[in-house]
């Protein structure tokens, strides 16, 4: 058995709720967080064992399509992935700063996952949609090369949908900022 995560995200709230009931009575998966998040929108993220995961996702899906914006299925996530979408991680030095923008809310954790498996980088943030009219971001730090490399493969993970937005690495950041992100 492998742990997964998986998400689900409708233009609707009444569509959201729908289907993360439905993932919840499909399979043994454990919801990590359900909302609203901006503008009006429905996320339900959830993790188990891979196999719960993709069916409890695969029948959100198939709820209501035309209100579906998008989905996903990671096996074997990241284990920075979940103290970041906290926002409860414990970075002791800020290296380079690399930033991470989305159109959507399922594309960044794809991204802060393909970005963390890249290269030592450590996930500072993930902030899903919330406060951003249904944009997302993640920032990333480690050496300038890591947080670069990191940054181009999550840029990769995502281009097909078409979901990247812009990014940036500052190789180093002042100490400002550094307070006003940690």
């Amino acid at each position: 058995m492998s742990k997964a995560i998986g998400m689900i995200e409708f233009k609707t709230v009444a569509s959201g709720i729908m289907a993360a009931d439905a993932m919840v009575k499909t399979a043994e998966v454990e919801i990590v967080e359900a909302q609203t998040v901006c503008p009006g929108k429905y996320i339900a993220i959830v993790s188990g064992d891979l196999s719960a995961v993709k069916a409890a996702v695969d029948t959100a899906a198939a709820q209501n399509p035309q209100h579906l914006i998008d989905s996903f299925v990671l096996g074997n996530p990241h284990g920075d992935i979940f103290p970041a979408i906290y926002g409860a991680t414990n970075v002791e030095k800020v290296g380079a700063l690399g930033i991470f923008e989305t159109y959507d809310a399922a594309s960044i954790i794809v991204a802060a996952d393909a970005a963390a498996k890249t290269a030592i980088v450590d996930l500072i943030e993930l902030r899903i949609a919330k406060g951003m009219c249904g944009k997302s971001f993640m920032l990333i730090t480690g050496e300038v090369a890591a947080v670069e490399a990191a940054i181009e493969r999550a840029k990769m993970e995502i281009a097909e949908e078409g979901m990247y937005l812009d990014s940036s690495v500052i190789a180093h950041p002042d100490k400002q900022m550094i307070t006003s992100i940690l």
